[in-house]
């Protein structure tokens, strides 16, 4: 059998190349938008690894017969986060309009159903479902800060609760407010990646809810404080190195493109603020304690990355240093305060995320020219005030309608049996009790 030669149909591509790749070549805009949305959603991957950094840190920091309980609410959490934020979260955050000037908007419910992906209503640099997918790891991270500070003593039904509803309607509301061009926008407020509108927010419901709950069993005894030693510090070191490793993401993404500079500067700041809070706090515990402490210094990397997160892109290396040393200072004396007034927060949290979280608020309006102290303030004392009194709220009603607490004989046993009726290490509690 002859086949036809081929040097005609060659000779014919070989004309038509120039013009094929010329229609196939890319403009510029295109590629800088591929690029811009490739980044949002590398962030987003290190955003959604945090959450396996809360989990490690929280279980690390917390009794191993509560090891089940922390895996099953930080799994819970992230899928609460996304499918609130869907619902209804997304187009609260991000209205079409306010029809509560500055307050409270809308944008109709769930969040869209073109297939093909709308530019972002705000930013047309990426594409709206890589906006939606990134804001809403932050969503979940607002209630997973709750998690550690409550842990231990909480129902797990009762977390869940609140936690949906304070992701679907509170944080949204609240995250309007700067990032959705509402009142404190307006004002002059600014939280670059969510110093207040995420850790604060999160950081004013942890206290809330220790407020309500009451300390863990034997933690206050005549007077004087008992420590309750977490199980597992080598765990909780990997989650706080997972968290700064994902905070690469939570500070670098929120520039909202691939900008080199922005970028690079943005992660230059993360790490040397997150590595001057190792400083403050190792200096601080060795002084006032008279021996390093490794828990207060991983708390001390997290207060740093929490300080410098309102404003990162604004504030200069130096500051930057200044910011995360601070930090790492206020979060030791934050830790020791709290628990001189009986508010039992087993990882910290309220500490890292609150206090730091207010701290860095206020350290955008002293390092940088371009914003004012006094407009900072208002925003972390409006925030704090609306966050605060909508969670204590919940914890409240929850607590009088299907209890906040599980009983003392269930907290003594521990919630991985009490809750779950399984163990994290039941082989190895086997082998113990032969020994």
């Amino acid at each position: 059998m002859r086949f036809p030669r081929p040097l005609p149909a060659i000779l014919l591509l070989l004309a038509l190349a120039p013009s094929l790749a010329a229609a196939q070549e890319p403009t510029a805009a295109e590629v800088l938008f591929t690029v811009n949305n490739l980044w949002l959603l590398v962030a987003t991957f290190l955003v959604f690894l945090m959450h396996l950094g809360f989990t490690a840190l929280e279980s690390g920091l917390t009794q191993s017969k509560n090891t089940v309980n922390i895996l099953f609410k930080n799994m819970s959490i992230i899928a609460i986060g996304i499918l609130t934020y869907a619902a209804i979260g997304f187009s609260l955050m991000y209205p079409d309009e306010f029809f509560l000037p500055g307050l409270l908007g809308w944008a109709g419910p769930g969040v869209g159903t073109d297939a093909e992906g709308l530019t972002a209503a705000y930013d047309p640099g990426f594409t709206y479902w890589a906006d939606f997918i990134f804001q809403a790891m932050f969503a979940a991270t607002a209630a997973t800060i709750v998690s550690g500070a409550v842990a231990e003593r909480i129902k797990l039904e009762s977390f869940l609760i609140f936690s949906a509803l304070y992701v679907a309607f509170v944080y949204p509301v609240l995250g309007s407010w700067q990032w959705g061009g509402g009142w404190l926008d307006q004002l002059g407020f600014y939280d670059f990646a969510g110093s207040t509108v995420v850790h604060s927010v999160g950081g004013w419901a942890a206290l809330a809810g220790v407020m309500v709950l009451g300390p863990r069993l034997g933690k206050y005894v005549n007077g004087g404080i008992r420590p309750i030693l977490g199980h597992n510090l080598p765990l909780a070191v990997v989650g706080m190195f997972l968290l700064w490793l994902g905070w690469f993401g939570f500070n670098g993404g929120s520039v909202l493109s691939a900008d080199p500079g922005e970028v690079s500067f943005v992660f230059v700041t993360t790490a040397i603020a997150a590595a001057a809070g190792i400083v403050g706090a190792m200096v601080t515990t060795w002084t006032v304690h008279k021996h390093p402490d490794v828990t207060m210094v991983l708390n001390g990397a997290l207060a740093g990355l929490v300080g410098i997160t309102a404003g990162a892109d604004v504030v200069s290396v130096l500051s930057a240093v200044i910011i995360g040393l601070v930090a790492g200072v206020v979060v030791v004396f934050s830790v020791m305060l709290l628990d001189r007034w009986k508010l039992d927060d087993p990882v910290g949290a309220i500490s890292v995320h609150l206090t730091c979280g207010i701290w860095g608020t206020l350290a955008v309006g002293i390092f940088s020219p371009d914003f004012g102290i006094v407009t900072q303030l208002i925003g972390v004392v409006g925030y704090g005030v609306v966050a605060f009194l909508s969670a204590l709220a919940l914890f409240v009603g929850i607590k009088a309608t299907i209890g906040l607490r599980v009983s003392e004989e269930d907290e003594r046993r521990g919630l991985d049996l009490s809750e779950h009726n399984m163990e994290a290490y039941s082989e190895f509690q086997i082998f113990n009790s032969r020994s």
